[in-house]
Formats: C-alpha cells, sequence, structure tokens
C-alpha cells in the first residue's frame, strides 16, 4: 500500500509497519534489521542509488532509527538522548557536494571575469570552460557574481537552506551534522531533504511492548489527525486506536480548550503589567525562543502548558497509566522528554498509520462508538491563528476585556517578531508562534496535505461551530491541575 508519492517517505513507512508487525508479534531480534533491509530490498538491481548494497543499507539506518536506536553503528552522529532528529549517513551524500558549481553555460570567455573575482586562486582554465579547484574554493560565491553568463550556480543543499536556526553543518566528510546546542527539532531539514537522509527517533516499539504486556495505555489525539487517514471519521480513528490495544483515546483539542481559557487569564495578567506575551502550545517555537531568545522566553513565553501536556495532567491526576501522544509534530517528541512533562512516548501520524495497518485494520470501515467532547476552537489549534482566536473567543465567553494578536506563520516569521519582542518593537498584545507554515495539519509527520485535511475537518466540525470553551470545561474538570509548566 503505498501512501506517500516521496519514495523515501514511502520507504520510511514501510520499515514502521514492518517493526510494527514484528514488535506486535513479539520476533523482533538481533536479525530483525538485517531481514527487513532483505526484505524491502529482494533484488540485486539498484533502483534509487549507485548499488543495491547502499540501499540496503539505508533501510538498515531507518530501522534502527524505527526500533528506537540511532542510526549510524560506527559513529554516532548525536550524543544527547533528547536529540530527536538523525541523519541517515549512508543516504546523505545523494546531494551534490558544492555549493559553487560551473556549469555547461561557461564560454571561457576572455574577460575572464570569475577568475579575476576569486581572492582565493580557484579559478581554473580548462580546455573548453573553467573549472573549481575544491580544494581552495572557500564558497564565497564572489565568481558567481562576476560571471556575465551566469554560467557558475550557487546552491544551498536543502537542509541547510530549509533550517530557520542555521543548526545544520557538514562534516569533514560533507555529511549533514546538526549542531544539537542550535536545533528546535522543528523537522523542516527532514520535511526538506529530498533522498530522506534526516529522520526522527521512533519510539513505537516501546508503546507496542508496553500494549502487549496488556499495560493500561491511553492515548492522546492531536486535532490535526482529523483528515490524515483517508475518508476515516475522527470516531473512526479513535476506534481504530482502541482496537490495536489502547486502552483510552482522548482529545487534545479538550486540553487545547483549557490551554485557551488559562492562557487568556495569564495574558491578561501581563496585559496589566505591560509585558507582551506569546502562545506555548508549539514546542519547536517554544524551543526556538529559549534557545536563541532567551530573554525573551523567560519574560514572554507563556507558562501555562501545551494541549497535550494539559490533557496528559488531567488523565494521571487519578490514573496510574501510561500516556502517548499522537501528532504531526517531531519536535513533541523533545517536549515529552522535558522533566516537567508526565507524557511518556509520543508517536506521530506515520507511526499511529503503520501500527493500525500492520494488524489489518481498515479505519473508513470501523464501527466507531466513541464520543466527541472538544469545542471547535479547541480543534482549530491545529490551524494557524487558530490558538489566538480561541483565546480572544475564551475572553469574550468570560466577559472580559479584548486583546489584539498577531499570528507567525511558519519558523521565518516566528523568529522575526521573537526578535522585535525582543527589541520591544512587537505591538500586540499575544504572539501566536507556529513552526511550520500553516499550523500543525502542515507538521513534518502529516500522512494528507493541510489543504486536504483543513477540508475533512471543516466539514466533520460544522455541527459544533457553537459548543463554548466553557462548556467543555465545565465537562472536563481542570480545576485541579498543574497548568503550568
Amino acid at each position: 500500500m503505498s501512501l506517500f508519492t516521496h519514495e523515501a517517505r514511502q520507504f520510511k513507512f514501510d520499515v514502521l509497519r514492518e517493526v510494527a508487525k514484528r514488535s506486535f508479534e513479539g520476533t523482533v531480534n538481533e536479525d530483525t534489521v538485517e531481514e527487513i533491509s532483505n526484505k524491502l530490498i529482494p533484488t540485486h538491481k539498484a533502483d534509487f542509488r549507485c548499488c543495491v548494497y547502499k540501499e540496503r543499507e539505508i533501510i538498515r539506518e531507518r530501522t534502527r532509527l524505527a526500533l528506537g536506536k540511532t542510526p549510524n553503528i560506527i559513529r554516532k552522529s548525536v550524543s544527547s538522548p533528547k536529540q530527536i532528529v538523525h541523519v541517515l549517513e549512508a543516504a546523505c551524500d545523494g546531494c551534490s557536494i558544492h555549493k559553487i558549481m560551473i556549469t555547461d553555460n561557461c564560454r571561457k570567455c576572455m574577460a575572464k571575469s570569475c577568475q579575476a573575482a576569486c581572492k582565493f586562486g580557484a579559478i581554473k582554465m580548462g580546455l573548453n570552460k573553467a573549472y573549481i579547484d575544491y580544494d581552495l574554493c572557500k564558497s564565497c560565491g564572489a565568481c558567481a557574481k562576476a560571471c556575465p553568463f551566469n554560467a557558475i550556480s550557487q546552491s544551498e543543499r536543502p537542509c541547510v537552506r530549509s533550517c530557520p536556526v542555521d543548526a545544520i553543518t557538514m562534516d569533514e566528510n560533507d555529511l549533514c551534522m546538526i549542531n544539537e546546542d542550535k536545533c528546535i527539532s522543528c523537522g523542516a531539514c527532514q520535511a526538506g531533504c529530498p533522498f530522506g537522509a534526516i529522520e526522527d527517533i521512533s519510539f513505537m516499539k516501546n508503546v507496542i511492548d508496553d500494549l502487549n504486556a496488556k499495560k493500561d495505555v491511553v492515548a492522546i489525539l492531536a486535532p490535526s489527525i482529523q483528515g490524515q487517514m483517508g475518508q476515516a471519521t475522527l470516531p473512526q480513528i479513535m476506534q481504530s486506536i482502541l482496537d490495536i490495544g489502547f486502552t483510552d483515546v482522548y482529545e487534545a483539542a479538550v486540553g487545547a480548550d483549557a490551554v485557551a481559557d488559562f492562557e487568556s487569564k495569564e495574558l491578561l495578567k501581563h496585559k496589566g503589567e505591560g509585558i507582551k506575551m506569546t502562545t506555548s502550545c508549539c514546542p519547536a517555537f517554544v524551543n526556538m525562543a529559549r534557545i536563541h531568545f532567551p530573554t525573551v522566553y523567560e519574560k514572554n513565553v507563556s507558562k501555562v502548558v501545551s494541549p497535550m501536556e494539559a490533557m496528559a495532567r488531567q488523565i494521571k491526576l487519578n490514573r496510574d497509566c501510561k500516556v502517548v501522544f499522537i501528532g504531526p509534530c517531531v519536535a513533541k517528541k523533545n517536549e515529552a522528554m522535558n522533566d516537567w512533562s508526565v507524557v511518556d512516548y509520543v508517536l506521530t501520524f506515520e507511526e499511529i498509520a503503520a501500527m493500525i495497518l500492520s494488524r489489518g485494520i481498515n479505519m473508513e470501515a470501523v464501527d466507531a462508538k466513541v464520543k466527541d467532547i472538544a469545542s471547535a476552537h479547541g480543534k482549530n489549534f491545529a490551524v494557524g491563528g487558530g490558538v489566538s482566536k480561541a483565546v480572544v473567543q475564551s475572553l469574550k465567553e468570560n466577559g472580559l476585556e479584548s486583546v489584539t494578536y498577531k499570528y507567525a506563520d511558519g519558523a521565518a516569521e516566528c523568529k522575526m517578531n521573537l526578535l522585535l519582542m525582543k527589541v520591544g518593537k512587537f505591538n500586540e498584545d499575544i504572539l501566536e508562534g507556529m513552526s511550520c507554515v500553516g499550523g500543525c495539519v502542515n507538521g513534518p509527520a502529516t500522512i494528507e496535505s493541510g489543504v486536504k485535511s483543513k477540508q475533512l475537518m471543516a466539514k466533520e466540525n460544522a455541527t459544533i461551530q457553537d459548543k463554548t470553551i466553557q462548556s467543555v470545561l465545565d465537562e472536563v474538570d481542570f480545576s485541579q491541575v498543574n497548568m503550568h509548566r
């Protein structure tokens, strides 16, 4: 079954499904990595890489990640257990190595402007065109600017170009390296790499082991899951998750309703003190503030926990269980590793789909009997601008004063507005930051496009547009929940 046109993502999914199947069967052993690589690449003909041996090594690295291990045996790509995003070394060297390249447009002209512009003596003249001595080249781009034929191309590797915080460099072998001290776990490099050479580590096997042991395992679903599983409705998705062994399943959107209520009150306090505030539901945005704008993080970022954490704490008030959050976000895996988090594991939409399909369940045919509780305001946390609108709605429901807000759409806008806040030039009362353009519906671990997902969400949520945030909180009590990190 093919879910993706991106062949690397399809291979990733196939690996996840194989690991899920073996984990449910209890047959994972020291030969699993080799068995999966041979099953998915069964021939001696290479279809995607230089040779079948490299293709199998990439599958081995994917399988190790799917099993919760670092992908590379010889050289560990990361040292911190909290680093979620890893580099598949065997896949990484498919990229064009050089940033500056001379194309066939070069006419070996008489002006030789490129050679004159190079301060490092890296431009040489060949028989028919110029060439670059890469031992001398510093990739400064002066030659490209000087060429009258535009014959010298200057391109950034996709992972470097996509990273909003300059966390990616190249090692001595021109393989991608992730600077843990800068990385915000947003997954932009993962989504941007056309070779699938950057992926997130999985905790899927840990979850399946707990399910097999018949432990009390509870799932929390991100609201952006609507529309992510073909035509399956939210109740059908929830029922399918119960059918593979979870004890209960809850909507994170209920936690979002609580967050909107608590953040609205925190915002009024900030406003009374003349201090701007940001939302706190997007972990990559919060990581960006914490790592790259620490003064803003301490002073301006909301202290209210995310909907994921709020819902997990509400569930664990009087229950000793394992809590698994399921969402489109790689950074959520990092958030759950904080000392203050009570979330045990985070799975992506890819991972839960692999688990469900490995059990032979057709989600669209499931007879669902699950109750839908959250308001449309909480569900719309999945869409860019939905968080700030929910905060405003909560203020309105409680008869409190209005506020002004601004939505930062994507990591670049988040960075710009955090800088404005740092220097005291942010004008609105509250900043909503979403690392993914368009919000969580476009997260790096989504299956369907954000456009399709939003259409199905709007259709499915049409009947609850008038449901208030307060009515949800009357039904699900958060008064005893510590809502602050």
